[in-house]
């Protein structure tokens, strides 16, 4: 087996800024929206995602929690922007057995190069399934444009047009 064939580095290209990349089609996750530092996306509780006691995996929910928080960055910071998470922190508050879950996440915050997002997981009856928060950091020199604010140029930003 040719290690360079699967283990990366690997090149891909996305159809679009805010889609998902190939972790997150594997997880089956879809976008449902994202706009104006908000998301909303929805994932299914397929038979590969079950732990061992037949749950939903944690990790798999904190993947489309993460993915969420992500989608509603992309919202609001230029397209090719790079970011990364940080931090993050997560409770799990009851377990997934069936269905479609739905993460609604959001920027809370931003000052400067770091964003820090919200985000609920719900099952199918609407009951929250976990809460999760994280900081993310923009790359020096990213241009940032907030749509809650007018789409003022940021300091970084307002400095490269000056």
């Amino acid at each position: 087996m040719d290690a360079d064939n699967h283990t990366g580095p690997h090149r891909f290209s996305m159809p679009a800024w805010i889609s998902c990349a190939p972790y997150e089609q594997l997880l089956g996750m879809e976008i449902l929206s994202a706009e104006a530092g908000e998301a909303i996306l929805q994932m299914p509780f397929l038979k590969i995602l079950a732990q061992g006691a037949g749950l939903m995996h944690g990790g798999a929910l904190v993947s489309l929690a993460d993915t969420a928080v992500v989608m509603a960055i992309k919202s609001v910071v230029a397209p090719g922007t790079h970011f990364a998470t940080i931090a993050m922190e997560n409770r799990f508050l009851r377990p997934v057995k069936k269905g479609i879950v739905q993460a609604r996440a959001h920027v809370s915050e931003r000052k400067d190069t770091i964003l820090k997002g919200q985000c609920e997981i719900q099952d199918e009856a609407g009951r929250t399934v976990m809460t999760f928060a994280s900081v993310f950091k923009i790359a020096k020199d990213a241009v940032v444009r907030d749509v809650r604010f007018g789409d003022a140029p940021t300091q970084n930003e307002a400095h490269r047009q000056g």
